[in-house]
């Protein structure tokens, strides 16, 4: 009802508490009451209780009347204008807001194109509703596509039929790339079918269907007019979970290839030596990532010399990696060499082999270089930047550990003659350094992620303030004089492992212990 004219005085109800009624079911139709009773109190409850839009005291003038039916109707069409539009957009935006709710709830590809199709069919309560992913080619119609049909209950399925039995004889597809609806016949009955293309950027992304049972054109109407407004945001939504979906595959690709890389890696480190009499050697690495730049070599010449190596690449990953690789490859040729060559040439000719790429790619490789002979038992080295390697008696500590005295304190040997990292000049030199091991004596070699390691406080004894340290070579010393006469570098590893956080650096260790024969 546009208008209702009361009059005020009637029998058992007057025209205000009438009118009052009226209120909650019409909340838009114009209330008037006709009076002759002028009391001011009874105008306001009339205004404030019957919601009247006028209040009109008798006699009336007819024309007067006309004017007034006329305004009153013409402000309850603007209200129910007004009223539709924002209906509108609100369902505009609650579906937006739903069917984005729903498609962020999975970036997977295939579930976001099935959630897009069940929340459009949901919300325009269709009988079917079919998304054709822009995959799909127009003559496989029904290969790969997503569908939505509303549950029936039991009863509604043996009085009502399923909608469509047969998704092959659905009618072809327009080719329009504007949003339509049309009459088409499904299962020998005249429907209605709604098609609208999903466009991210011009680029079709899919065509969604829906269809229902209906020849009321105010259904096709109102869909279309909320289609049109959350259709480009469907498509990005699909957009979205296309790229993510691509991006997951290359991601896993990746990480099956570094998988592949990481076990070439440990293979290309894992090396094994036979049992030296006399001599005790054990090596771990440890990457950050899947691959790093570390690297350690045990190699025994056929002369007898036993050559170490422990090698730092900069940077990590995958570049680090190749680098990596490289230095080893380059590293076993110059030491096959058939008489043992000295440490420091070794180490020019790796710097003359790698530093034109090194240098390119802003790279650089330091690493320490040791050749020890049994018979001599003399360490001959050379140090391209690396840190420093130590040695210490093994022996003496023990002692240290057992009387409890600062008069058997060990003080370690540094080697610590160096030169530049590989990679820095074209023309690497450097002087090499040379002691004289004995029965105990213990060669440790390390990479940067050892000494660089953060370590709780609590495990230091330089009274640190801060909760966690760098362990630097100071720390590394004062964990090895803790050790018990068997040294064992996993304790090692354990311990500059905190239990929180991710490695921040690839980690290498490499010990000769000279034992008694």
């Amino acid at each position: 009802m546009a208008i209702i004219i009361s009059d005020q005085r009637m029998p058992k109800m007057n025209g205000t508490e009438f009118l009052s009624r009226t209120v909650e079911k019409f909340p838009d139709t114009i209330r008037m009451v006709l009076t002759g009773y002028t009391d001011l109190e009874d105008l306001v409850s009339a205004i404030n209780s019957g919601k009247v839009f006028k209040y009109i005291t008798k006699p009336w003038n007819p024309k007067k009347l006309k004017e007034i039916i006329t305004q009153a109707a013409e402000i309850y069409q603007m209200i129910k204008q007004r009223t539709q539009v924002l209906s509108q957009a609100l369902a505009q935006e609650s579906l937006r807001n739903n069917i984005m709710a729903a498609v962020r709830g999975s970036l997977d590809y295939s579930n976001t194109l099935q959630t897009v199709v069940s929340a459009l069919g949901e919300a325009f309560e269709t009988d079917l509703a079919i998304l054709y992913p822009v995959e799909v080619l127009p003559t496989e119609l029904t290969t790969n596509v997503l569908t939505y049909q509303p549950e029936l209950s039991d009863e509604q399925s043996d009085n009502h039929p399923p909608f469509c039995s047969d998704l092959d004889n659905l009618p072809a597809l327009p080719s329009s790339l504007d949003i339509t609806s049309e009459s088409v016949i499904v299962d020998h009955k005249m429907v209605t079918r709604i098609v609208v293309p999903l466009m991210e950027k011009g680029k079709p992304m899919a065509t969604i269907c829906l269809y229902k049972d209906t020849q009321q054109p105010t259904w096709a109407d109102a869909a279309i007019a909320l289609l049109k407004n959350v259709s480009e945001q469907v498509a990005l939504a699909i957009s979205h979970a296309k790229l993510y979906q691509r991006i997951h595959r290359q991601t896993v690709q990746m990480r099956a290839e570094l998988d592949v890389a990481r076990q070439i890696q440990s293979n290309l480190l894992h090396q094994s030596w036979p049992d030296i009499p006399g001599v005790k050697i054990q090596a771990r690495c440890q990457p950050a990532r899947e691959v790093g730049g570390d690297f350690f070599e045990v190699f025994m010449h056929p002369q007898g010399d036993i050559w170490l190596a422990v090698g730092d690449v900069s940077g990590k990953g995958v570049p680090a990696a190749l680098f990596m690789a490289s230095a080893i490859s380059v590293l076993r040729r110059e030491l096959a060499q058939e008489k043992s060559p000295e440490p420091e040439k070794v180490m020019h000719n790796l710097n003359s082999s790698l530093s034109n790429d090194l240098m390119s790619n802003n790279c650089f490789i330091t690493m320490a270089l040791i050749r020890y002979s049994e018979k001599t038992r003399e360490l001959v080295y050379a140090n391209a930047g690396h840190v420093y390697p130590i040695v210490w008696s093994h022996h003496q500590v023990v002692v240290s550990q057992e009387t409890d005295a600062e008069a058997h304190a060990v003080t370690p040997i540094y080697l610590d003659v160096r030169g530049v990292p590989l990679g820095i000049l074209p023309n690497w030199q450097a002087a090499a350094g040379k002691l004289h091991l004995s029965d105990g004596d213990v060669l440790l070699l390390t990479s940067d992620g050892i000494t660089e390691a953060t370590v709780p406080s609590h495990h230091r004894k330089d009274n640190s303030q801060s909760s966690c340290s760098m362990l630097n070579q100071e720390g590394l010393w004062a964990f090895l004089q803790q050790q018990p006469a068997e040294l064992n570098l996993d304790n090692l590893l354990s311990y500059i492992h905190l239990p929180e956080g991710e490695q921040e650096d690839d980690q290498t260790i490499l010990s000769l212990e000279v034992t008694s024969c």
